[in-house]
């Protein structure tokens, strides 16, 4: 079935970008991406280091990107290279090969580092010197990041499959089975764990909410609706990261949805006519999100109420954005990124880094912003100043 599913996929689709795709029809042509427009900058930007970090993603798009802990960046490769590198000065703490299909991950909770294979492994190993610590047999491909909480590791197979395993040994303690689609974008959202629940988003645009301890259902709620003619137009991934904050589960669809749910029951709280596979993050009360078009736009988290759009960037395969201060920060497919001014949704500064675009989207730890491109270079800027 997952090479079914593989070839559908490269047949009707040329991924880029943040790897996932728009249907085509007579009268949905995405069109050229747009030309950059001139702007005067009135930020200035900085790049502080840059770091080669391995061999990128390779042709398999796995969902490999940075992750930050206490002072350090892990990364990983397609080819099985783990990396440690100082997020201050760039330079690498500890290296391992581990000639391992990697496809998912890093995952970090506090010593253990967690990453996912091609073939269905989930390898633990210390974030303080890559040591191996365990390994776990699941039941197919891993495309999201494990994570932990409370002593359980939450993995999610590209079979719909999610197991919690014990975070010291392995062990698997609970698995949740729940069927997908045929034809769905190649990626997964990375699970959520908070207070005692881990929150899942599917394929067929559903939120499950599975207790942490058990792995039994608490809630389940239909984001957007798996309809349409043909296999493409029923596209309704949940494959972006989704968010909770004060009490609410924030979601987006590839499917023309972005919504807020309550997270104790999923009472549906709001909804916004936006399509991203990418996406969102949150900043207090503000919420950035890229859609599929190549728009950003800038909502009031609360009531999901549009503060600015930003459409000059439109079908440049957008990455999900960040905020840095007062600036909302994205990457497109040519390795550009640009710095939006929160207040008035203008270009406030550009930078040209290469390397065909980006793994994902700004990784922001206090007045740094790290960038992983598609080519395995990692690099950290800093913007502040008026020009």
């Amino acid at each position: 079935m997952r090479q079914v599913r593989l070839l559908l996929l490269l047949s009707l689709v040329a991924l880029q970008g943040c790897s996932w795709f728009k249907s085509w029809g007579k009268d949905d042509d995405p069109g050229a991406p747009a030309e950059l427009v001139e702007f005067t900058s009135t930020l200035a930007t900085r790049q502080i280091w840059s770091q080669s970090v391995g061999s990128g993603l390779g042709k398999a798009e796995p969902q490999l990107r940075p992750v930050y802990w206490d002072g350090s960046l892990y990364t990983a490769d397609y080819k099985g290279r783990l990396m440690a590198v100082d997020a201050e000065n760039g330079r690498v703490r500890w290296e391992v090969k581990t000639e391992l299909p990697l496809s998912g991950g890093p995952g970090v909770s506090g010593d253990t580092l967690l990453v996912g294979t091609e073939n269905g492994e989930v390898h633990a190993l210390s974030s303080r010197d890559g040591a191996p610590l365990w390994t776990a047999q699941v039941t197919s491909e891993i495309l999201a990041a494990p994570v932990a909480g409370d002593g359980v590791v939450v993995v999610r197979c590209v079979d719909g499959r999610i197991f919690g395993l014990d975070e010291e040994s392995g062990r698997r303690l609970w698995v949740y089975d729940r069927s997908v689609p045929l034809l769905t974008l190649r990626g997964n959202s990375v699970p959520v764990i908070w207070a005692g629940v881990t929150y899942i988003g599917y394929d067929g645009g559903e939120v499950v909410a599975l207790d942490l301890e058990k792995g039994t259902v608490v809630w389940e709620q239909t984001v957007v609706t798996s309809e349409g003619r043909s296999e493409l137009e029923r596209l309704a991934d949940i494959d972006g990261d989704m968010v909770y904050v004060a009490s609410d589960l924030i979601v987006s669809s590839y499917k023309n949805r972005l919504a807020s749910l309550a997270a104790n029951s999923g009472r549906l709280l709001w909804f916004k006519d936006i399509s991203s596979a990418s996406g969102i993050v949150v900043d207090r009360t503000n919420l950035a999100v890229s859609d599929k078009d190549g728009h950003v736009w800038l909502l009031d988290r609360r009531n999901g109420s549009t503060m600015w759009k930003q459409d000059q960037l439109e079908n440049r395969g957008l990455s999900r954005p960040g905020f840095m201060g007062n600036f909302v920060v994205v990457g497109d497919f040519e390795g550009y990124l640009h710095w939006i001014g929160l207040g008035d949704g203008n270009f406030a500064a550009r930078e040209k880094i290469g390397g065909d675009g980006f793994v994902t989207g700004p990784l922001v730890v206090g007045n740094r912003l790290y960038v992983l491109t598609r080519k395995g270079k990692l690099l950290a800027f800093t913007a502040g100043g008026e020009l």
